[in-house]
């Protein structure tokens, strides 16, 4: 591999899917190879401290742009050029395709010999709107590879670029540690510790948006509570969204039987995975398709966990699922498709064992991490 200069605005400290990804990908290459060009987490003097203190832990040279938000102005690209002259760097990878990639053309002129750009759920959305799909289409032919997370992201964006440029695209999606998230997390700490140990527990992990479908689990728990009345729905992360699910728990008069964390910290993860019986996460498609599941690497972490997982239909979710056997795709926002899955798995040991098995070895077939970082390897 040519040494590789990453840009992106996706990178810890800074919390999410994308960071997480790109990170753990960081990780598993030659640290030697590797130069980071990132925006900076957030101003002021705590945000600073953290970003110093995360990019001294790292075994490859992070360079921090003041700015929040990078963006392809002529100053940003400028640093790119500057650093991937000074590091001697002869591959580039855009963390997130849009709208970083539009470099791509400097970043050639000045000696970049391969150019990979990834793309997420955002970029799908991209490519439906006029302006933005010209731009994408840019990006399409100044780099040699997009790369995909699944089949509903790579319709939707190869419909914005050139024949060519759609025929380069490559999949690569974000993998799961096996070693982290595995069926013997910790679930029974977590269960002993909020006085859930013989109940039925479905657990949710995410960010708490309305895309993701909190709000269906609590309108199925009525139905679900009529089957299984000790269940209990544990909804674990974070975020602006938190307020209304709790009121929508006290108007569905089942607050009794929802638990919210609040978020956890990453290395806690797994273990809130284990707690549950069922992982559940409905997610559903908004704003006309502007808002989309890309993947939803919560399902295969779920997997990974050894847990059945019910996931909603929206965007990319159902690439992280064999239908019927690691568990089923209901319709995003339908309360009673995804209270009657969850009723069926809670009724059936033998089944959820089953499931959550087969995930399991999906998991360890084809997402690990040192499989999906020798393919970027590859491209780079």
């Amino acid at each position: 591999m040519d040494k590789t200069l990453i840009v992106t605005n996706d990178f810890p400290p800074r919390p999410g899917g994308i960071q997480a990804f790109l990170h753990n990908m960081a990780l598993r290459l030659d640290p030697a190879q590797l130069v980071v060009y990132a925006s900076t987490w957030k101003r002021g003097a705590e945000g600073a401290r953290a970003t110093a203190a995360f990019d001294a832990e790292q075994p490859f040279t992070v360079v921090r742009d003041r700015t929040t938000m990078l963006l392809p102005t002529p100053g940003a690209t400028r640093q790119a050029v500057r650093l991937l002259r000074e590091h001697g760097c002869g591959s580039v990878w855009f963390g997130a395709a849009a709208p970083l990639g539009l470099m791509a053309p400097a970043l050639r002129r000045a000696g970049a010999r391969r150019i990979v750009a990834t793309t997420h759920g955002h970029e799908a959305g991209w490519a439906q709107l006029p302006a933005s799909r010209q731009l994408l289409g840019r990006i399409g032919e100044g780099t040699d590879t997009l790369t995909y997370l699944g089949e509903y992201t790579r319709s939707r964006i190869a419909a914005a670029l050139t024949p060519a440029a759609a025929g380069r695209m490559v999949q690569l999606p974000p993998g799961v540690d096996e070693k982290t998230f595995h069926p013997g997390s910790g679930g029974d700490e977590v269960r002993a510790r909020l006085g859930l140990t013989d109940r039925p527990v479905v657990v949710c992990v995410s960010r708490l948006v309305p895309r993701k479908g909190q709000d269906t689990l609590i309108l199925a728990m009525p139905a679900i509570l009529a089957r299984e009345p000790d269940t209990v729905l544990l909804v674990v992360g974070g975020g602006p969204y938190a307020g209304r699910l709790k009121r929508l728990a006290a108007e569905t008069g089942v607050q009794d039987s929802v638990r919210f964390t609040g978020p956890v910290p990453w290395e806690e993860l797994p273990a809130h995975y284990g707690a549950g019986d069922v992982f559940a996460m409905p997610c559903r498609t908004r704003r006309g398709g502007l808002d989309v599941e890309g993947l939803g690497i919560v399902y295969l972490e779920a997997s990974a966990t050894g847990l059945p997982v019910v996931a909603g239909d929206s965007g990319g979710a159902p690439d992280a699922v064999l239908d019927g056997e690691t568990g089923w795709v209901v319709r995003g926002g339908s309360a009673e498709e995804t209270a009657d899955r969850i009723v069926t798995l809670l009724g059936d040991p033998a089944l959820r064992r089953r499931m959550g098995e087969r995930g399991r070895a999906w998991v360890e077939e084809k997402w690990r991490w040192d499989l999906l970082a020798e393919k970027l390897r590859t491209l780079l």
